[in-house]
């Protein structure tokens, strides 16, 4: 996801002389094109990121488009004050780029994990909270962050996430899902680097004979309402998948939806992190299997689940 990401800003910096970059001290190597094509454009502010983004909001006051990269909790607990009031309570125009999404560095520890980044920026206002599921979705989602004269928090994974479309899907837009799989069972709602794991538990529930719709809502705030409608509508069992915390995320977001529009039918499973550190040691893979987030144990939820919602007998789900 980041290489495709210091293509696309290279290319969109080409085109644009308004665009420039702010590091925080990462991704030096990364973006050894940009620093050569524009080096004035490149500013490398060191750890030290609140000042990094109080530069960001001056620059976006002088016409500039700011993108500001550092990994995920450096991009926002360490400097959430001024994001809040330097960015978002001007409503400038910066895209905060955060690397290493959810538990994407699980092994360097809790100091690298990102499992409350959306709930911090969904609850901003003014904030766009945009979550790619791959990086093609990375692509798309920094064109249209460039053209939103709003603050825009971009959370991506590391590198070498599988790749799941052949290009940025057609019509990509801030706020618009993008349906991966048809299904007629159930329906996941997957947000960020959690699209292939989704994809991979939608084709285990089909060998138990459970075709699954698969939904990359790679939009939190603002949700497609349009699109959820439409699917509390079709199905009687949805699902939605995140790697963050249930308190505040992208499950928590559909929850106080469906909630202010009213009671419906369909039963909602939200598969994401538990109220908890997670505390011990290994890789993103281990980390996920650990706290119920690998596709054979999304698929056995939830087809345990959509055989409760049917009203089959527990006998046949055990």
């Amino acid at each position: 996801m980041r290489n495709a990401f210091a293509d696309e800003l290279l290319a969109l910096a080409d085109a644009d002389p308004r665009v420039v970059m702010l590091s925080g001290d990462i991704g030096n190597k990364l973006f050894d094109k940009f620093r050569a094509a524009h080096p004035e454009r490149f500013f490398n502010c060191g750890v030290a990121e609140a000042n990094m983004m109080g530069v960001a909001a001056g620059l976006a006051m002088t016409g500039l488009l700011p993108i500001v990269y550092t990994i995920a909790p450096f991009a926002t607990t360490r400097c959430l004050e001024q994001i809040r009031t330097d960015v978002c309570y001007h409503d400038l125009p910066v895209t905060i780029v955060a690397v290493g999404a959810g538990l994407s560095y699980a092994g360097l520890g809790p100091t690298h994990h990102a499992c409350e980044d959306i709930a911090f920026m969904r609850a901003l206002p003014n904030m766009v909270v945009v979550c790619p599921g791959d990086a093609w979705e990375v692509r798309g989602a920094l064109r249209a962050a460039l053209r939103v004269p709003h603050p825009v928090y971009l959370r991506m994974g590391k590198k070498g996430e599988p790749v799941v479309h052949d290009a940025v899907p057609d019509g990509f837009a801030i706020g618009r899902a993008i349906t991966v799989a048809e299904g007629s069972s159930l329906c996941l709602l997957t947000t960020g680097t959690m699209l292939p794991e989704a994809l991979a538990a939608s084709s285990l529930l089909e060998q138990a004979g459970l075709t699954a719709c698969v939904v990359s809502f790679h939009t939190v705030k603002p949700l497609d309402e349009a699109c959820l409608a439409e699917i509390f509508a079709r199905f009687s069992l949805v699902a939605t998948i995140e790697e963050h915390s249930l308190i505040g995320g992208f499950g928590a977001a559909v929850a106080e939806w469906r909630a202010d529009r009213g009671r419906d039918a369909c039963a909602l499973v939200r598969i994401g992190i538990a109220d908890a550190f997670f505390k011990r040691a290994g890789e993103q893979e281990y980390a996920r299997a650990q706290l119920g987030l690998a596709a054979p144990q999304i698929a056995a939820r939830l087809t345990a689940a959509w055989q409760r919602a049917e009203g089959q007998p527990a006998e046949a789900w055990r």
